[in-house]
Protein backbone atom coordinates (compact mmCIF):
# COMPACT_ATOMS: atom_id res chain seq x y z
CA UNK A 1 0.00 0.00 0.00
CA UNK A 2 1.21 3.47 -0.84
CA UNK A 3 1.09 5.26 2.48
CA UNK A 4 3.36 7.00 4.97
CA UNK A 5 3.35 8.72 8.34
CA UNK A 6 5.17 11.77 9.60
CA UNK A 7 5.62 13.41 12.97
CA UNK A 8 7.21 16.79 13.52
CA UNK A 9 7.71 18.42 16.90
CA UNK A 10 9.41 21.78 17.24
CA UNK A 11 9.22 24.66 19.69
CA UNK A 12 6.48 26.04 17.42
CA UNK A 13 4.39 23.03 16.36
CA UNK A 14 3.48 19.44 17.15
CA UNK A 15 2.19 17.55 14.11
CA UNK A 16 1.25 13.94 13.47
CA UNK A 17 0.17 13.03 9.95
CA UNK A 18 -0.77 9.83 8.11
CA UNK A 19 -1.31 9.85 4.34
CA UNK A 20 -2.50 7.17 1.91
CA UNK A 21 -2.49 7.74 -1.84
CA UNK A 22 -4.92 4.97 -2.80
CA UNK A 23 -7.64 5.99 -0.41
CA UNK A 24 -11.34 6.69 -0.35
CA UNK A 25 -11.38 10.41 0.36
CA UNK A 26 -11.45 9.92 4.12
CA UNK A 27 -10.20 12.85 6.19
CA UNK A 28 -9.68 13.02 9.93
CA UNK A 29 -8.23 16.50 10.33
CA UNK A 30 -7.71 18.28 13.62
CA UNK A 31 -5.74 21.53 13.54
CA UNK A 32 -5.93 24.80 15.39
CA UNK A 33 -6.15 26.58 12.02
CA UNK A 34 -9.83 26.11 11.06
CA UNK A 35 -9.51 27.35 7.47
CA UNK A 36 -6.57 24.99 6.82
CA UNK A 37 -8.59 22.14 8.32
CA UNK A 38 -11.35 22.93 5.83
CA UNK A 39 -8.92 23.08 2.89
CA UNK A 40 -7.27 19.77 3.84
CA UNK A 41 -10.71 18.14 4.00
CA UNK A 42 -11.42 19.34 0.45
CA UNK A 43 -7.99 18.28 -0.81
CA UNK A 44 -8.45 14.79 0.63
CA UNK A 45 -11.97 14.30 -0.72
CA UNK A 46 -11.18 15.48 -4.23
CA UNK A 47 -7.90 13.55 -4.40
CA UNK A 48 -9.52 10.37 -3.09
CA UNK A 49 -6.70 10.13 -0.55
CA UNK A 50 -6.91 9.16 3.10
CA UNK A 51 -5.43 11.77 5.40
CA UNK A 52 -5.18 12.03 9.17
CA UNK A 53 -3.71 15.17 10.70
CA UNK A 54 -3.36 16.18 14.33
CA UNK A 55 -1.64 19.57 14.40
CA UNK A 56 -1.15 22.08 17.16
CA UNK A 57 0.96 25.19 16.96
CA UNK A 58 1.69 28.64 18.29
CA UNK A 59 -1.42 30.15 16.74
CA UNK A 60 -1.46 32.77 19.47
CA UNK A 61 1.28 34.34 17.33
CA UNK A 62 -0.30 33.50 13.95
CA UNK A 63 -1.11 30.52 11.71
CA UNK A 64 2.18 30.59 9.79
CA UNK A 65 4.17 27.89 11.60
CA UNK A 66 1.31 25.40 11.75
CA UNK A 67 0.37 25.88 8.10
CA UNK A 68 3.99 25.65 6.94
CA UNK A 69 4.75 22.55 9.00
CA UNK A 70 1.64 20.75 7.78
CA UNK A 71 2.89 21.41 4.24
CA UNK A 72 6.30 20.00 5.16
CA UNK A 73 4.85 16.84 6.71
CA UNK A 74 2.34 16.26 3.92
CA UNK A 75 5.02 16.71 1.26
CA UNK A 76 7.37 14.27 2.98
CA UNK A 77 4.61 11.71 3.46
CA UNK A 78 3.47 12.05 -0.15
CA UNK A 79 7.02 11.51 -1.43
CA UNK A 80 7.54 8.44 0.75
CA UNK A 81 4.14 7.01 -0.21
CA UNK A 82 5.03 7.32 -3.92
CA UNK A 83 7.90 4.90 -3.36
CA UNK A 84 10.02 4.27 -6.45
CA UNK A 85 7.40 5.96 -8.70
CA UNK A 86 7.30 2.97 -11.05
CA UNK A 87 4.15 2.95 -13.15
CA UNK A 88 2.84 6.36 -12.12
CA UNK A 89 1.40 8.77 -14.65
CA UNK A 90 3.76 11.47 -13.31
CA UNK A 91 1.76 14.40 -14.70
CA UNK A 92 -1.62 15.61 -13.56
CA UNK A 93 -3.78 18.66 -14.00
CA UNK A 94 -7.20 19.92 -13.02
CA UNK A 95 -9.33 22.94 -13.82
CA UNK A 96 -11.88 23.48 -11.06
CA UNK A 97 -14.65 26.07 -10.78
CA UNK A 98 -16.05 27.19 -7.44
CA UNK A 99 -19.00 29.46 -8.12
CA UNK A 100 -17.45 32.59 -9.72
CA UNK A 101 -13.84 31.43 -9.22
CA UNK A 102 -11.76 29.23 -11.51
CA UNK A 103 -8.47 27.62 -10.48
CA UNK A 104 -6.05 25.43 -12.39
CA UNK A 105 -3.32 23.18 -11.00
CA UNK A 106 -0.72 21.27 -13.00
CA UNK A 107 1.85 18.99 -11.41
CA UNK A 108 4.89 16.98 -12.46
CA UNK A 109 6.21 14.45 -9.93
CA UNK A 110 9.65 15.07 -11.38
CA UNK A 111 11.93 15.16 -8.33
CA UNK A 112 12.61 18.81 -9.25
CA UNK A 113 10.79 21.00 -6.71
CA UNK A 114 9.33 24.23 -7.99
CA UNK A 115 6.24 26.30 -7.30
CA UNK A 116 4.86 28.73 -9.84
CA UNK A 117 1.77 30.49 -8.50
CA UNK A 118 -0.41 33.11 -10.15
CA UNK A 119 -3.16 34.17 -7.78
CA UNK A 120 -4.34 37.62 -6.79
CA UNK A 121 -6.59 37.15 -3.78
CA UNK A 122 -8.79 40.23 -3.23
CA UNK A 123 -8.73 39.87 0.56
CA UNK A 124 -5.68 39.50 2.81
CA UNK A 125 -7.62 37.29 5.21
CA UNK A 126 -10.34 34.66 5.17
CA UNK A 127 -11.64 34.80 8.71
CA UNK A 128 -8.43 34.84 10.74
CA UNK A 129 -6.38 33.02 8.07
CA UNK A 130 -3.76 35.06 6.20
CA UNK A 131 -4.17 34.30 2.50
CA UNK A 132 -0.41 34.64 1.91
CA UNK A 133 -0.10 31.33 3.78
CA UNK A 134 -1.60 29.50 0.80
CA UNK A 135 1.66 30.16 -1.06
CA UNK A 136 3.70 29.13 1.98
CA UNK A 137 1.82 25.83 2.32
CA UNK A 138 2.06 25.03 -1.40
CA UNK A 139 5.77 25.87 -1.57
CA UNK A 140 6.61 23.61 1.38
CA UNK A 141 4.44 20.84 -0.09
CA UNK A 142 6.17 21.12 -3.48
CA UNK A 143 9.62 21.33 -1.93
CA UNK A 144 9.24 18.32 0.35
CA UNK A 145 7.35 16.18 -2.18
CA UNK A 146 9.94 17.20 -4.79
CA UNK A 147 7.26 18.13 -7.31
CA UNK A 148 6.93 20.83 -9.93
CA UNK A 149 3.67 22.57 -9.04
CA UNK A 150 1.90 25.26 -11.06
CA UNK A 151 -1.15 27.03 -9.63
CA UNK A 152 -3.21 29.59 -11.51
CA UNK A 153 -6.34 31.29 -10.26
CA UNK A 154 -7.80 32.59 -13.49
CA UNK A 155 -10.41 34.78 -11.84
CA UNK A 156 -12.74 35.17 -8.91
CA UNK A 157 -14.10 37.76 -6.52
CA UNK A 158 -14.56 35.72 -3.35
CA UNK A 159 -11.22 34.85 -1.77
CA UNK A 160 -12.61 31.80 0.03
CA UNK A 161 -13.96 30.41 -3.25
CA UNK A 162 -10.67 31.06 -5.04
CA UNK A 163 -8.60 29.22 -2.43
CA UNK A 164 -11.13 26.41 -2.21
CA UNK A 165 -10.90 25.89 -5.97
CA UNK A 166 -7.09 25.68 -5.64
CA UNK A 167 -7.21 22.94 -3.00
CA UNK A 168 -9.82 20.93 -4.90
CA UNK A 169 -7.76 21.21 -8.09
CA UNK A 170 -4.61 20.26 -6.17
CA UNK A 171 -6.22 17.07 -4.91
CA UNK A 172 -7.48 16.12 -8.36
CA UNK A 173 -4.16 16.88 -10.09
CA UNK A 174 -2.14 14.87 -7.56
CA UNK A 175 -4.60 11.99 -7.80
CA UNK A 176 -4.05 11.87 -11.55
CA UNK A 177 -0.26 12.23 -11.35
CA UNK A 178 0.13 9.54 -8.69
CA UNK A 179 -2.23 7.08 -10.40
CA UNK A 180 -0.76 3.85 -11.69
CA UNK A 181 -0.93 3.41 -15.46
CA UNK A 182 -0.48 -0.26 -16.41
CA UNK A 183 1.05 0.81 -19.74
CA UNK A 184 3.97 2.52 -17.98
CA UNK A 185 6.94 0.22 -17.55
CA UNK A 186 9.36 1.45 -14.91
CA UNK A 187 9.38 5.18 -14.27
CA UNK A 188 7.89 7.61 -16.81
CA UNK A 189 11.14 9.27 -17.84
CA UNK A 190 13.55 8.81 -20.72
CA UNK A 191 16.34 9.23 -18.16
CA UNK A 192 15.26 6.00 -16.50
CA UNK A 193 14.82 7.67 -13.13
CA UNK A 194 12.92 10.44 -11.41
Amino acid sequence: MRKAERARTTNETDIKLAFEIDGEGKADISTDVPFMTHMLDLFTKHGQFNLTVDAKGDTEIDDHHTTEDIGICLGQAFLEALGDKKGIKRYGSALVPMDEALAQVAVDLSNRPHLEMRAAFPQAKVGTFDTELVHEFLWKLALEARMNLHVIVHYGTNTHHMIEAVFKALGRALDEASSIDPRVKGVPSTKGML
